[in-house]
Order: C-alpha cells, then structure tokens, then sequence
C-alpha cells in the first residue's frame, strides 16, 4: 500500500526528513483515522508539505499504534520518541497543546528515505483537509 503524508509546511519537518534528523512521523487522533490500521512496514510513504508537490519517499519499518491515551501516557509517548519523531530535543509547547486531549497516536518509524521527482497528486474524493491518503498503488492519484 503507498501512503501519501501531509505534513504542516510551518514545521520544516520534510527537511529533516531528508536529513536523517526526523526517522519516525506520529499521528495524534481524537477519533481513529487513517492510517490506523492501514500501514503496515514495507509499505511506502510519500511525503508533502501541505500546498506543495511530493518531493520524496520512504519505507515503512515499524508502526506502534497507542489508544485511550491520558496526560501521563502522551507525556511518555513524547518523551520517548520526540526527538526521532520532531528532530529536536526539547518538545514546543505548540506541540504539546497540539497533543494533548488526543485519544489515539500512531508511530510509523521509516527508512530508505530518498527525493523522487516531484509530482502532484488529484485529492478528489479524500477530502480537502485530508493530512493522510492510502492508496493501493501511488499511480492511481498521480498527477503525471
């Protein structure tokens, strides 16, 4: 399955992607969303910033997948992997109001991070404000 990421453009996240600073991307739910369930390893994850054209791709190694989350649980979550997940050591307090009251978050830890030529992708029948798309095969939305 080929998963298409939208990241927040604000958060320079996709460059630290491409520089091995960033090695795990976390998604923080209310209710459960894609990709829960839906990723698995070997999977592949293409990576944009919101507005902008898929720039790079990479694999799926490993995904945690943690329910009916509390203050202490998303505090160990964050102390645990933020700094693979966000590159930085010390996590922004944008981030953790971001978190909190959250019920759900996925771990998708990746490798084999690598540019691909950039290309749009059609969003029709995902949803404008879709941050997370999975398709059986990438071509079926690529904009060529």
């Amino acid at each position: 399955m080929d998963h298409i990421a939208i990241m927040k453009k604000s958060w320079g996240l996709t460059e630290k992607i491409l520089t091995g600073e960033k090695k795990v991307e976390s998604r923080w739910y209310k209710a459960k969303r894609i990709p829960w369930d839906k990723i698995k390893p070997k999977d592949t994850i293409y990576f944009k910033d919101s507005g902008e054209l898929i720039r790079m791709k990479a694999k799926v190694t490993k995904v945690l997948q943690f329910d009916n989350l509390n203050s202490i649980k998303i505090k160990q979550i964050l102390a645990d992997y933020g700094k693979v997940d966000l590159g930085i050591s010390h996590i922004m307090p944008e981030i953790k109001r971001y978190v909190a009251g959250k019920n759900y978050c996925i771990l998708i830890f990746f490798d084999k991070v690598e540019r691909v030529k950039a290309f749009d992708i059609n969003k029709t029948g995902f949803g404008a404000m879709s941050a997370w798309i999975a398709v059986n095969n990438i071509n079926q939305i690529k904009i060529s």
